[in-house]
């Protein structure tokens, strides 16, 4: 490979059918998913979990994928001290999810519980809400603090729901699901979820459903139990105020910072403060990213990631646009 100057890389998605997926990611983030793959539940737009590593799209990086490119490019791909800290995996995991179904009762570990039993990084994510079916809701964390006792009897008596925080979603809703908290996203959602590098996920509850061969899917009572945490979730869901053509923050932890940028009109991002990737991805909209040599366009449902080297963009929206921006630190 060439060790010609970076550029802002676009990606393969890599698809995943799920028995909860629909056909949202189809009509509503135009994905070009194989009509091999029925119940697409979802999209993968940037990934370095283990047989699943993105693909670049674009460019004369083109067909390689981005572990090669940490590889190579080291910090000036993914900026000096996320280099040090996580080599060459990216750190972030970008998923669109389409739930026709509601998804199982789950929780992620923390990175100490994760590392202790399976070598790998614990699961801290956000969700904003795309699009929601009237009456569809998002499960996060307990209603009430809540023992293990009550909690075991819950589930052994089919009552685990009686202590959940139940929301109902709306389009632009913004949820923190910190690890050790006890979430579900409900049928008719569709979400993009930015999260921690790790695919480990404890199933406590399925709706008594069964999979493709019939049987029930693996539940991980025990795994769960060490990994929850049973006190009242306050504030479950954020408070955003919309603003034009300004970056509204939506999240912001050790794993990431998000914003928000609707435009309508050019935007300039200047990140030399941060020492870190920048992913965009756009929700609505077209938007033309200009750096210093040249332009890339990203539409609805693409994804991009701006080398930590290029530190001057300039956002061009085509039409009005919705673009989440994410970096670490």
């Amino acid at each position: 490979m060439e060790n010609k100057g970076l550029y802002p890389l676009r990606f393969k998605p890599i698809f995943k059918p799920r028995i909860w997926g629909g056909n949202k990611l189809r009509q509503r983030l135009n994905k070009n998913i194989p009509k091999n793959i029925s119940n697409c539940g979802e999209s993968w737009e940037v990934s370095a979990v283990g047989d699943n590593i993105s693909v670049i799209a674009n460019g004369f990086l083109e067909g390689n994928n981005l572990e090669e490119l940490v590889e190579i490019y080291m910090g000036d791909l993914v900026g000096n001290s996320v280099y040090e800290k996580f080599g060459i995996e990216l750190p972030l995991l970008v998923k669109f999810i389409d739930a026709s179904d509601n998804l199982s009762i789950q929780v992620h570990p923390n990175d100490e519980l994760a590392r202790e039993r399976h070598h790998a990084y614990g699961k801290t994510e956000m969700w904003y809400v795309i699009d929601a079916d009237p009456g569809a809701k998002i499960i996060t964390g307990f209603n009430r603090d809540v023992t293990r006792e009550e909690y075991l009897e819950s589930l052994s008596t089919g009552k685990l729901t009686d202590l959940l925080n139940v929301e109902t979603a709306l389009a632009g809703d913004v949820y923190y699901i910190p690890a050790g908290r006890v979430h579900a996203i409900g049928r008719g959602v569709l979400l993009l979820e930015i999260q921690q590098t790790s695919d480990i996920t404890y199933r406590i509850y399925d709706w008594d459903r069964l999979d493709e061969t019939g049987k029930p899917r693996e539940l991980h009572t025990s795994l769960a139990l060490d990994a929850i945490d049973f006190s009242k979730v306050s504030n479950p869901k954020r408070n955003i105020t919309e603003s034009l053509n300004t970056p509204i923050e939506l999240a912001s932890c050790p794993y990431f910072t998000v914003n928000k940028l609707t435009l309508t009109q050019p935007l300039k991002r200047d990140y030399f403060m941060i020492d870190s990737f920048v992913l965009y991805i756009c929700l609505a909209g077209d938007v033309l990213v200009n750096y210093p040599n040249g332009k890339e366009k990203i539409a609805t449902g693409e994804t991009m990631l701006i080398p930590a080297e290029i530190k001057n963009i300039s956002l061009q929206p085509v039409s009005t646009c919705t673009i989440i921006e994410v970096f670490v630190g």
